[in-house]
Protein backbone atom coordinates (compact mmCIF):
# COMPACT_ATOMS: atom_id res chain seq x y z
CA UNK A 1 0.00 0.00 0.00
CA UNK A 2 2.73 2.18 0.99
CA UNK A 3 4.42 1.96 -2.49
CA UNK A 4 1.30 2.21 -4.47
CA UNK A 5 0.88 5.89 -2.61
CA UNK A 6 4.26 6.83 -3.40
CA UNK A 7 4.15 5.82 -6.87
CA UNK A 8 0.73 8.24 -7.47
CA UNK A 9 2.41 10.83 -5.72
CA UNK A 10 5.48 10.96 -7.99
CA UNK A 11 3.07 10.30 -11.35
CA UNK A 12 0.87 13.85 -9.82
CA UNK A 13 3.94 16.18 -9.50
CA UNK A 14 4.84 14.87 -13.44
CA UNK A 15 1.35 15.92 -14.14
CA UNK A 16 0.84 18.91 -15.74
CA UNK A 17 4.16 20.37 -15.80
CA UNK A 18 4.47 21.49 -19.06
CA UNK A 19 7.80 24.48 -20.41
CA UNK A 20 7.07 28.23 -19.13
CA UNK A 21 9.03 31.23 -19.76
CA UNK A 22 8.83 33.77 -16.66
CA UNK A 23 8.37 37.52 -17.62
CA UNK A 24 10.46 38.87 -14.85
CA UNK A 25 13.90 36.76 -14.62
CA UNK A 26 15.92 38.54 -11.89
CA UNK A 27 18.85 38.45 -10.27
CA UNK A 28 19.15 39.51 -6.83
CA UNK A 29 22.43 40.98 -5.50
CA UNK A 30 23.31 41.08 -1.76
CA UNK A 31 25.85 43.60 -1.90
CA UNK A 32 26.33 46.20 0.27
CA UNK A 33 27.53 50.03 -0.52
CA UNK A 34 30.51 49.44 1.38
CA UNK A 35 31.89 46.26 -1.18
CA UNK A 36 30.75 43.75 1.01
CA UNK A 37 28.03 40.69 -0.03
CA UNK A 38 25.99 38.82 2.11
CA UNK A 39 26.33 34.88 1.60
CA UNK A 40 28.51 36.38 -1.04
CA UNK A 41 31.83 33.44 -1.99
CA UNK A 42 33.06 34.80 -4.86
CA UNK A 43 35.20 38.07 -3.40
CA UNK A 44 33.45 41.64 -3.42
CA UNK A 45 31.02 43.13 -5.03
CA UNK A 46 31.34 44.04 -8.56
CA UNK A 47 29.65 47.35 -7.98
CA UNK A 48 32.00 49.61 -7.23
CA UNK A 49 30.09 52.59 -5.78
CA UNK A 50 33.14 54.33 -4.78
CA UNK A 51 34.77 54.24 -8.13
CA UNK A 52 31.61 55.04 -10.40
CA UNK A 53 31.19 58.93 -10.18
CA UNK A 54 28.05 60.75 -9.69
CA UNK A 55 28.58 63.31 -12.03
CA UNK A 56 28.73 64.13 -15.66
CA UNK A 57 31.93 62.03 -15.74
CA UNK A 58 32.13 59.02 -17.93
CA UNK A 59 32.71 55.89 -15.84
CA UNK A 60 35.61 54.35 -16.07
CA UNK A 61 36.73 52.24 -18.69
CA UNK A 62 37.42 48.99 -16.76
CA UNK A 63 33.76 49.03 -15.38
CA UNK A 64 32.65 49.63 -18.14
CA UNK A 65 33.94 46.95 -19.58
CA UNK A 66 33.22 44.53 -16.89
CA UNK A 67 29.36 45.91 -16.44
CA UNK A 68 28.93 45.11 -20.20
CA UNK A 69 30.49 41.46 -19.75
CA UNK A 70 28.05 40.84 -17.15
CA UNK A 71 25.44 42.43 -19.51
CA UNK A 72 26.50 40.28 -22.17
CA UNK A 73 26.07 37.04 -19.51
CA UNK A 74 23.14 37.88 -18.29
CA UNK A 75 21.62 38.49 -21.93
CA UNK A 76 22.79 35.01 -22.62
CA UNK A 77 21.88 33.21 -20.04
CA UNK A 78 17.91 34.66 -19.99
CA UNK A 79 18.20 36.70 -17.11
CA UNK A 80 16.58 40.20 -18.03
CA UNK A 81 16.89 41.98 -14.83
CA UNK A 82 18.81 42.33 -11.73
CA UNK A 83 18.10 44.09 -8.19
CA UNK A 84 21.71 45.84 -7.57
CA UNK A 85 21.80 46.06 -3.84
CA UNK A 86 21.13 43.99 -0.79
CA UNK A 87 17.61 43.21 0.30
CA UNK A 88 19.14 44.10 4.03
CA UNK A 89 18.61 47.74 1.82
CA UNK A 90 21.06 50.98 3.41
CA UNK A 91 19.11 54.03 3.37
CA UNK A 92 22.16 55.68 1.28
CA UNK A 93 21.28 53.89 -1.89
CA UNK A 94 17.95 56.42 -2.47
CA UNK A 95 20.72 59.63 -2.12
CA UNK A 96 20.60 61.50 -4.97
CA UNK A 97 24.37 60.78 -5.71
CA UNK A 98 23.29 56.76 -5.65
CA UNK A 99 20.68 57.18 -8.06
CA UNK A 100 22.88 59.31 -10.43
CA UNK A 101 25.20 56.09 -9.99
CA UNK A 102 22.75 53.11 -10.41
CA UNK A 103 21.55 55.57 -13.72
CA UNK A 104 25.29 54.61 -15.46
CA UNK A 105 25.05 50.83 -14.66
CA UNK A 106 21.36 50.93 -15.87
CA UNK A 107 22.67 52.71 -19.03
CA UNK A 108 25.68 50.19 -19.54
CA UNK A 109 22.85 47.01 -18.80
CA UNK A 110 20.06 48.53 -20.92
CA UNK A 111 22.18 47.62 -24.40
CA UNK A 112 21.70 44.06 -23.46
CA UNK A 113 17.75 44.00 -22.29
CA UNK A 114 18.81 44.27 -18.77
CA UNK A 115 16.54 46.58 -16.41
CA UNK A 116 17.92 47.38 -13.13
CA UNK A 117 15.66 47.38 -9.79
CA UNK A 118 17.14 48.73 -6.10
CA UNK A 119 15.78 47.18 -2.76
CA UNK A 120 14.79 50.05 -0.46
CA UNK A 121 15.05 50.21 3.66
CA UNK A 122 11.42 51.08 4.62
CA UNK A 123 12.24 53.74 6.94
CA UNK A 124 13.97 55.87 4.31
CA UNK A 125 12.49 58.98 4.38
CA UNK A 126 13.19 59.05 8.09
CA UNK A 127 16.63 57.74 8.07
CA UNK A 128 18.03 60.11 5.32
CA UNK A 129 16.97 62.65 7.67
CA UNK A 130 14.27 64.08 5.59
CA UNK A 131 10.88 62.80 8.09
CA UNK A 132 10.31 62.04 11.31
CA UNK A 133 8.34 59.43 10.32
CA UNK A 134 8.24 56.37 7.80
CA UNK A 135 4.25 55.46 8.76
CA UNK A 136 2.86 54.63 5.43
CA UNK A 137 -0.40 56.28 6.33
CA UNK A 138 1.26 59.43 6.52
CA UNK A 139 0.53 61.96 3.73
CA UNK A 140 4.01 63.38 4.10
CA UNK A 141 5.41 59.70 3.86
CA UNK A 142 3.48 58.77 0.67
CA UNK A 143 4.74 62.16 -1.13
CA UNK A 144 8.42 61.59 -0.29
CA UNK A 145 8.22 57.89 -1.99
CA UNK A 146 6.43 59.76 -4.89
CA UNK A 147 9.00 62.43 -5.31
CA UNK A 148 12.03 59.89 -4.89
CA UNK A 149 10.15 57.67 -7.80
CA UNK A 150 10.05 60.81 -9.78
CA UNK A 151 13.54 61.31 -9.21
CA UNK A 152 14.84 57.88 -10.08
CA UNK A 153 12.53 57.72 -12.97
CA UNK A 154 13.76 60.93 -14.71
CA UNK A 155 17.13 59.61 -14.41
CA UNK A 156 16.26 56.25 -15.16
CA UNK A 157 13.41 56.17 -17.47
CA UNK A 158 13.36 52.47 -17.30
CA UNK A 159 13.99 51.68 -13.62
CA UNK A 160 12.04 48.37 -12.48
CA UNK A 161 10.96 49.19 -9.11
CA UNK A 162 11.52 48.16 -5.90
CA UNK A 163 12.55 45.08 -3.48
CA UNK A 164 11.64 44.88 -0.25
CA UNK A 165 12.63 43.17 2.71
CA UNK A 166 10.44 44.61 5.95
CA UNK A 167 9.80 43.99 9.35
CA UNK A 168 12.19 40.97 8.82
CA UNK A 169 15.18 40.42 11.11
CA UNK A 170 15.24 43.54 12.37
CA UNK A 171 14.55 45.31 9.52
CA UNK A 172 11.94 48.52 9.33
CA UNK A 173 8.28 47.85 7.80
CA UNK A 174 5.13 49.18 8.42
CA UNK A 175 4.21 46.92 11.43
CA UNK A 176 6.41 49.50 13.68
CA UNK A 177 3.72 52.13 13.11
CA UNK A 178 0.63 49.38 13.71
CA UNK A 179 0.00 49.03 9.81
CA UNK A 180 -0.28 45.66 7.45
CA UNK A 181 2.26 44.19 4.90
CA UNK A 182 -0.81 45.73 2.78
CA UNK A 183 -0.39 49.69 3.84
CA UNK A 184 3.50 49.40 3.10
CA UNK A 185 3.51 47.82 -0.58
CA UNK A 186 0.62 49.39 -1.57
CA UNK A 187 2.42 52.73 -0.35
CA UNK A 188 5.28 52.09 -2.57
CA UNK A 189 2.94 50.79 -5.51
CA UNK A 190 1.25 53.96 -5.73
CA UNK A 191 4.12 55.61 -5.89
CA UNK A 192 5.67 53.62 -8.29
CA UNK A 193 2.51 53.00 -10.64
CA UNK A 194 2.99 55.96 -12.84
CA UNK A 195 5.60 54.77 -13.97
CA UNK A 196 5.09 51.14 -14.36
CA UNK A 197 7.29 50.05 -11.83
CA UNK A 198 6.52 47.03 -9.34
CA UNK A 199 6.86 46.47 -6.08
CA UNK A 200 8.46 42.86 -5.22
CA UNK A 201 7.39 42.29 -1.40
CA UNK A 202 9.37 39.62 0.34
CA UNK A 203 7.17 37.07 2.23
CA UNK A 204 10.26 36.18 4.74
CA UNK A 205 9.07 37.27 7.46
CA UNK A 206 9.07 35.46 10.86
CA UNK A 207 8.19 35.86 14.13
CA UNK A 208 10.47 34.62 17.14
CA UNK A 209 7.63 33.55 19.01
CA UNK A 210 5.98 31.13 16.78
CA UNK A 211 5.57 27.10 17.16
CA UNK A 212 6.53 26.51 13.54
CA UNK A 213 8.05 29.19 11.47
CA UNK A 214 7.05 26.94 8.53
CA UNK A 215 3.97 28.18 9.44
CA UNK A 216 4.60 31.62 9.47
CA UNK A 217 4.50 32.85 5.82
CA UNK A 218 1.04 31.29 5.36
CA UNK A 219 -0.22 33.10 8.67
CA UNK A 220 0.97 36.44 7.73
CA UNK A 221 -0.05 36.57 4.34
CA UNK A 222 -2.58 34.56 3.47
CA UNK A 223 -5.33 36.70 4.97
CA UNK A 224 -4.23 39.56 2.99
CA UNK A 225 -4.91 37.44 -0.10
CA UNK A 226 -6.23 40.24 -2.93
CA UNK A 227 -5.72 43.23 -0.85
CA UNK A 228 -2.65 43.80 -3.13
CA UNK A 229 -2.26 46.41 -5.62
CA UNK A 230 -1.93 45.28 -9.22
CA UNK A 231 1.81 46.14 -9.24
CA UNK A 232 3.01 44.59 -5.99
CA UNK A 233 4.17 41.02 -6.35
CA UNK A 234 4.91 38.97 -2.84
CA UNK A 235 8.18 37.36 -3.58
CA UNK A 236 8.13 33.61 -2.09
CA UNK A 237 11.44 31.81 -0.79
CA UNK A 238 10.99 28.41 -3.00
CA UNK A 239 10.67 26.47 0.33
CA UNK A 240 8.86 27.63 4.30
CA UNK A 241 12.21 28.16 5.95
CA UNK A 242 15.39 29.06 4.17
CA UNK A 243 17.08 27.75 0.92
CA UNK A 244 18.11 24.48 2.97
CA UNK A 245 19.04 21.59 0.41
CA UNK A 246 16.17 19.80 0.33
CA UNK A 247 13.11 21.90 1.19
CA UNK A 248 9.27 21.10 0.33
CA UNK A 249 7.71 23.77 -1.49
CA UNK A 250 6.32 27.13 0.47
CA UNK A 251 2.30 26.13 1.33
CA UNK A 252 2.43 30.22 0.29
CA UNK A 253 2.22 29.19 -3.08
CA UNK A 254 -1.11 27.15 -2.65
CA UNK A 255 -2.67 30.08 -0.41
CA UNK A 256 -2.40 32.95 -2.40
CA UNK A 257 -5.27 32.91 -5.02
CA UNK A 258 -5.56 36.62 -6.06
CA UNK A 259 -1.91 38.11 -5.22
CA UNK A 260 0.71 37.90 -7.61
CA UNK A 261 3.75 36.20 -6.77
CA UNK A 262 7.45 35.33 -8.08
CA UNK A 263 9.78 32.87 -6.47
CA UNK A 264 12.91 33.57 -5.07
CA UNK A 265 16.14 31.08 -5.15
CA UNK A 266 19.30 31.07 -4.38
CA UNK A 267 21.86 30.88 -6.67
CA UNK A 268 25.03 31.55 -3.98
CA UNK A 269 25.51 28.34 -2.02
CA UNK A 270 24.89 29.44 1.48
CA UNK A 271 23.70 26.21 2.46
CA UNK A 272 25.40 23.54 -0.01
CA UNK A 273 28.96 23.98 0.18
CA UNK A 274 29.39 27.67 -0.39
CA UNK A 275 32.47 28.73 -3.20
CA UNK A 276 34.03 25.31 -2.50
CA UNK A 277 31.62 22.61 -2.63
CA UNK A 278 29.93 21.52 -6.24
CA UNK A 279 26.12 21.10 -5.36
CA UNK A 280 24.70 21.45 -9.34
CA UNK A 281 21.19 23.23 -7.83
CA UNK A 282 18.80 22.52 -11.05
CA UNK A 283 17.66 19.04 -10.08
CA UNK A 284 16.35 21.08 -6.65
CA UNK A 285 14.83 23.71 -8.32
CA UNK A 286 13.30 21.73 -11.09
CA UNK A 287 11.44 19.43 -7.85
CA UNK A 288 10.01 22.46 -7.21
CA UNK A 289 8.88 23.67 -10.92
CA UNK A 290 7.17 20.03 -11.41
CA UNK A 291 5.06 20.80 -8.08
CA UNK A 292 4.09 24.21 -8.83
CA UNK A 293 2.70 23.19 -12.34
CA UNK A 294 1.16 20.68 -11.17
CA UNK A 295 -1.22 22.88 -9.07
CA UNK A 296 -1.07 25.23 -11.90
CA UNK A 297 0.09 28.12 -9.61
CA UNK A 298 0.83 30.82 -11.87
CA UNK A 299 4.09 33.00 -10.99
CA UNK A 300 5.03 36.64 -12.61
CA UNK A 301 9.22 35.85 -12.35
CA UNK A 302 11.83 34.63 -10.76
CA UNK A 303 14.48 35.64 -8.34
CA UNK A 304 17.63 33.90 -8.01
CA UNK A 305 20.64 35.51 -4.93
CA UNK A 306 23.45 35.88 -7.07
CA UNK A 307 26.71 34.01 -6.66
CA UNK A 308 28.74 36.52 -8.38
CA UNK A 309 31.42 38.83 -7.12
CA UNK A 310 34.49 40.65 -8.33
CA UNK A 311 36.72 37.33 -8.76
CA UNK A 312 37.90 36.90 -12.26
CA UNK A 313 35.93 33.95 -12.76
CA UNK A 314 32.96 35.88 -11.28
CA UNK A 315 31.71 32.72 -8.77
CA UNK A 316 35.00 32.21 -6.92
CA UNK A 317 34.28 28.66 -8.09
CA UNK A 318 34.90 27.94 -11.85
CA UNK A 319 31.92 24.94 -12.03
CA UNK A 320 29.83 27.35 -9.63
CA UNK A 321 28.44 29.46 -12.85
CA UNK A 322 26.73 26.40 -13.67
CA UNK A 323 23.95 27.22 -11.11
CA UNK A 324 24.24 30.93 -12.80
CA UNK A 325 23.53 29.48 -16.06
CA UNK A 326 21.24 27.20 -15.28
CA UNK A 327 19.04 29.94 -13.38
CA UNK A 328 18.46 31.54 -16.63
CA UNK A 329 17.78 28.76 -18.78
CA UNK A 330 14.87 27.02 -16.27
CA UNK A 331 13.51 30.86 -15.82
CA UNK A 332 13.05 30.99 -19.75
CA UNK A 333 12.17 27.27 -20.14
CA UNK A 334 11.13 25.22 -17.11
CA UNK A 335 10.78 22.07 -18.47
CA UNK A 336 14.23 22.07 -19.97
CA UNK A 337 16.28 18.58 -18.87
CA UNK A 338 18.70 19.22 -16.01
CA UNK A 339 21.40 17.35 -17.63
CA UNK A 340 21.05 19.09 -20.57
CA UNK A 341 21.50 22.45 -18.99
CA UNK A 342 24.89 20.72 -17.34
CA UNK A 343 26.16 19.63 -20.68
CA UNK A 344 25.48 22.86 -22.23
CA UNK A 345 27.56 24.53 -19.89
CA UNK A 346 30.09 21.95 -19.59
CA UNK A 347 30.86 22.49 -23.22
CA UNK A 348 31.01 26.64 -23.31
CA UNK A 349 32.92 26.60 -20.29
CA UNK A 350 35.52 23.73 -20.51
CA UNK A 351 35.21 21.77 -23.81
CA UNK A 352 33.10 19.95 -26.26
CA UNK A 353 35.48 16.84 -26.27
CA UNK A 354 32.84 14.13 -24.87
CA UNK A 355 35.29 12.33 -22.84
CA UNK A 356 34.71 16.10 -20.45
CA UNK A 357 31.36 16.21 -21.12
CA UNK A 358 29.87 13.11 -20.70
CA UNK A 359 31.60 12.24 -16.88
CA UNK A 360 31.23 15.74 -15.77
CA UNK A 361 27.81 16.36 -16.34
CA UNK A 362 26.83 13.29 -14.73
CA UNK A 363 28.90 14.00 -11.69
CA UNK A 364 26.90 17.27 -11.56
CA UNK A 365 23.76 15.15 -11.68
CA UNK A 366 24.68 13.14 -8.73
CA UNK A 367 25.87 16.17 -6.52
CA UNK A 368 22.75 18.00 -4.96
CA UNK A 369 21.78 14.57 -3.69
CA UNK A 370 25.37 14.22 -2.60
CA UNK A 371 25.44 17.34 -0.39
CA UNK A 372 21.75 16.17 0.68
CA UNK A 373 23.24 12.92 2.01
CA UNK A 374 26.21 13.81 3.26
CA UNK A 375 24.71 17.08 5.60
CA UNK A 376 20.59 16.27 6.19
CA UNK A 377 19.18 13.79 5.19
CA UNK A 378 15.47 12.24 5.25
CA UNK A 379 14.21 16.10 5.98
CA UNK A 380 16.64 17.11 8.27
CA UNK A 381 17.04 20.55 7.87
CA UNK A 382 18.92 23.77 9.45
CA UNK A 383 21.48 22.04 11.55
CA UNK A 384 24.71 23.88 10.22
CA UNK A 385 27.04 26.17 12.53
CA UNK A 386 26.28 29.37 13.67
CA UNK A 387 26.65 32.26 11.39
CA UNK A 388 28.76 31.09 8.38
CA UNK A 389 26.17 27.73 7.54
CA UNK A 390 29.51 26.04 6.24
CA UNK A 391 29.82 23.51 8.89
CA UNK A 392 27.92 20.53 10.69
CA UNK A 393 27.31 22.03 14.33
CA UNK A 394 23.83 19.96 15.34
CA UNK A 395 24.65 20.78 18.58
CA UNK A 396 25.05 25.07 17.83
CA UNK A 397 23.31 27.04 20.65
CA UNK A 398 24.89 29.69 22.31
CA UNK A 399 23.26 31.49 25.53
CA UNK A 400 20.66 33.66 25.19
CA UNK A 401 20.43 33.06 21.10
CA UNK A 402 16.74 33.12 19.45
CA UNK A 403 15.42 29.41 19.55
CA UNK A 404 14.32 29.33 15.74
CA UNK A 405 18.09 29.94 15.20
CA UNK A 406 19.15 27.00 16.68
CA UNK A 407 20.05 23.72 14.77
CA UNK A 408 18.09 21.85 18.18
CA UNK A 409 14.56 23.65 16.87
CA UNK A 410 14.69 22.12 13.86
CA UNK A 411 15.76 18.64 14.48
CA UNK A 412 14.15 17.57 17.50
CA UNK A 413 16.35 14.92 18.80
CA UNK A 414 15.73 13.03 21.95
CA UNK A 415 15.65 9.65 23.20
CA UNK A 416 12.47 8.27 20.98
CA UNK A 417 13.49 9.90 17.68
CA UNK A 418 14.38 12.77 15.48
CA UNK A 419 12.52 15.17 13.12
CA UNK A 420 10.00 17.59 13.42
CA UNK A 421 6.30 16.94 14.30
CA UNK A 422 4.48 18.98 11.20
CA UNK A 423 1.37 16.73 11.53
CA UNK A 424 -2.06 17.49 12.73
CA UNK A 425 -1.37 15.03 15.59
CA UNK A 426 0.59 13.81 18.73
CA UNK A 427 3.85 11.56 17.70
CA UNK A 428 6.38 10.09 20.11
CA UNK A 429 8.44 12.38 22.05
CA UNK A 430 10.04 13.23 24.94
CA UNK A 431 8.00 16.58 25.29
CA UNK A 432 5.26 15.05 24.36
CA UNK A 433 4.34 17.89 21.82
CA UNK A 434 1.80 17.62 19.64
CA UNK A 435 2.30 18.72 15.65
CA UNK A 436 2.69 22.20 14.33
CA UNK A 437 -0.11 21.03 11.52
CA UNK A 438 1.95 22.66 8.52
CA UNK A 439 0.71 19.82 6.56
CA UNK A 440 -2.75 21.55 6.84
CA UNK A 441 -1.39 24.45 4.99
CA UNK A 442 -0.96 22.26 1.92
CA UNK A 443 -3.68 21.29 -1.01
CA UNK A 444 -5.17 17.64 -1.02
CA UNK A 445 -3.40 15.27 -1.85
CA UNK A 446 -0.14 16.51 -0.14
CA UNK A 447 -1.82 17.30 2.98
CA UNK A 448 -2.91 13.93 3.42
CA UNK A 449 0.41 12.48 1.83
CA UNK A 450 2.89 14.05 4.32
CA UNK A 451 0.08 14.15 7.27
CA UNK A 452 0.84 10.26 7.45
CA UNK A 453 4.66 8.82 8.57
CA UNK A 454 3.57 5.80 6.34
CA UNK A 455 2.64 7.80 3.16
CA UNK A 456 5.09 10.99 3.84
CA UNK A 457 8.01 10.86 0.87
CA UNK A 458 11.14 9.66 2.76
CA UNK A 459 13.37 12.19 1.90
CA UNK A 460 11.36 14.86 3.66
CA UNK A 461 10.27 12.00 6.54
CA UNK A 462 11.97 13.91 9.00
CA UNK A 463 10.79 17.42 8.17
CA UNK A 464 7.00 16.29 8.49
CA UNK A 465 7.40 13.90 11.57
CA UNK A 466 9.05 12.98 14.49
CA UNK A 467 10.05 9.50 14.05
CA UNK A 468 11.39 6.54 16.59
CA UNK A 469 14.81 5.31 15.71
CA UNK A 470 13.10 2.19 15.61
CA UNK A 471 10.98 3.09 13.12
CA UNK A 472 10.63 0.51 9.99
CA UNK A 473 11.11 2.47 6.65
CA UNK A 474 10.25 0.61 3.26
CA UNK A 475 13.64 -1.08 2.66
CA UNK A 476 12.62 -3.38 6.11
CA UNK A 477 15.75 -0.97 8.12
CA UNK A 478 14.73 0.79 10.97
CA UNK A 479 15.31 4.74 10.66
CA UNK A 480 18.63 4.88 12.58
CA UNK A 481 20.18 2.17 10.06
CA UNK A 482 18.95 4.42 7.41
CA UNK A 483 19.88 7.78 8.64
CA UNK A 484 23.69 5.93 8.87
CA UNK A 485 23.78 4.41 5.59
CA UNK A 486 22.31 8.01 3.96
CA UNK A 487 25.46 9.64 5.76
CA UNK A 488 27.99 6.89 3.92
CA UNK A 489 26.19 7.21 1.05
CA UNK A 490 27.12 10.93 0.78
CA UNK A 491 30.38 10.33 1.47
CA UNK A 492 31.38 7.55 -0.74
CA UNK A 493 29.53 9.64 -3.74
CA UNK A 494 31.79 12.96 -2.85
CA UNK A 495 34.76 10.53 -3.16
CA UNK A 496 33.71 9.59 -6.30
CA UNK A 497 34.08 13.26 -7.37
CA UNK A 498 37.89 13.29 -6.72
CA UNK A 499 37.74 10.32 -8.90
CA UNK A 500 36.06 11.55 -11.65
CA UNK A 501 37.86 14.93 -11.91
CA UNK A 502 41.25 13.13 -11.90
CA UNK A 503 40.28 10.76 -14.58
CA UNK A 504 39.39 14.52 -17.14
CA UNK A 505 42.21 15.50 -16.63
CA UNK A 506 43.69 15.23 -19.94
CA UNK A 507 40.84 17.09 -21.76
CA UNK A 508 41.33 20.54 -19.69
CA UNK A 509 44.08 23.07 -18.81
CA UNK A 510 45.96 22.18 -15.69
CA UNK A 511 45.40 25.67 -14.02
CA UNK A 512 41.62 24.76 -14.17
CA UNK A 513 42.34 21.30 -13.47
CA UNK A 514 44.20 22.41 -9.78
CA UNK A 515 41.33 24.93 -8.98
CA UNK A 516 38.73 22.47 -8.87
CA UNK A 517 40.64 19.47 -7.62
CA UNK A 518 41.10 21.54 -4.21
CA UNK A 519 37.55 21.51 -4.43
CA UNK A 520 36.81 18.02 -4.82
CA UNK A 521 39.55 17.29 -1.91
CA UNK A 522 38.07 19.63 0.44
CA UNK A 523 34.16 18.56 -0.58
CA UNK A 524 35.34 15.19 -0.07
CA UNK A 525 36.70 15.72 3.54
CA UNK A 526 33.76 17.44 4.67
CA UNK A 527 31.96 15.36 3.89
CA UNK A 528 33.56 13.02 6.62
CA UNK A 529 33.19 15.78 8.96
CA UNK A 530 29.55 16.34 8.56
CA UNK A 531 28.85 12.51 8.24
CA UNK A 532 30.49 12.09 11.69
CA UNK A 533 29.76 15.36 13.49
CA UNK A 534 25.81 14.39 12.90
CA UNK A 535 25.71 10.36 13.54
CA UNK A 536 28.06 10.85 16.51
CA UNK A 537 25.55 13.46 18.02
CA UNK A 538 22.71 11.75 17.54
CA UNK A 539 23.47 8.72 18.47
CA UNK A 540 23.77 10.12 22.16
CA UNK A 541 19.67 10.25 21.44
CA UNK A 542 19.59 6.83 19.57
CA UNK A 543 22.02 4.64 21.83
CA UNK A 544 22.68 2.58 18.95
CA UNK A 545 25.70 1.50 17.40
CA UNK A 546 26.13 2.21 13.82
CA UNK A 547 25.52 -0.42 11.51
CA UNK A 548 28.12 -3.53 10.86
CA UNK A 549 29.18 -2.34 7.53
CA UNK A 550 29.06 1.52 8.39
CA UNK A 551 32.54 2.53 8.77
CA UNK A 552 34.07 3.87 11.69
CA UNK A 553 34.10 7.78 12.24
CA UNK A 554 37.27 9.11 11.37
CA UNK A 555 36.95 12.26 14.43
CA UNK A 556 35.62 11.87 18.25
CA UNK A 557 32.64 14.25 19.29
CA UNK A 558 34.70 16.14 21.84
CA UNK A 559 37.24 17.35 19.14
CA UNK A 560 34.22 18.19 16.33
CA UNK A 561 31.90 19.93 19.30
CA UNK A 562 35.37 21.52 20.41
CA UNK A 563 36.24 23.11 16.90
CA UNK A 564 35.43 26.46 15.44
CA UNK A 565 35.72 27.18 11.76
CA UNK A 566 36.92 30.88 11.30
CA UNK A 567 34.92 32.07 8.12
CA UNK A 568 35.86 35.87 8.27
CA UNK A 569 39.44 35.90 6.73
CA UNK A 570 39.02 31.90 5.21
CA UNK A 571 40.10 31.44 1.75
CA UNK A 572 40.69 28.30 -0.70
CA UNK A 573 44.59 28.17 0.38
CA UNK A 574 42.98 27.50 3.95
CA UNK A 575 40.94 24.34 2.73
CA UNK A 576 44.08 22.22 4.32
CA UNK A 577 43.80 23.30 8.14
CA UNK A 578 40.33 22.24 8.19
CA UNK A 579 39.79 19.03 10.80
Amino acid sequence: MKKLISLFFLLFLFVGAWCKSYPLRLLNHWDNPDGTVERGFAGRSIWKWEQIPSGKQAMPDSLRRRYDEYGKINHEFGINGTVLNNVNAKPQMLTSDMISKVAKIADILRVHGIKVYLSVNFASPKALGDLATADPLDSKVRLWWKKKCDEIYKKIPDFGGFLVKANSEGEPGPMDYGRTHVDGANMLAEALSPHCGIVMWRAFVYAANSSDRANQACEEFARYDGQFADNVIIQIKNGPIDFQPREPVSPLFFNLKKTKMMAEFQITQEYTGESIHTCYLAPMWKEFFRQIDAFNVPLEGIAGVANIGDTPNWTGNDMAMVNWYAFGRLSMESDTNSKEIAREFLKKAYTSDERFVEPVAQLLMLSREAVVDYMMPLGLHHIFAGGHHYGPEPWYAPRGSREDWLPRYYHRADSIGLGFNRSDHDEPCVAGNGGSNNVSQYPEPLSTLYNNVNTCPEDLLLWFHHVSWDYEMRNGLPLWDNLCYAYDRGVRQAEAFVDTWKSVKPYIDDSRYQHMLVRFERQAKDAWWWRDACLLYFQQFSKKPLPADSPAPRHTLKDLMAYRLRMDNYTAADMNKLP
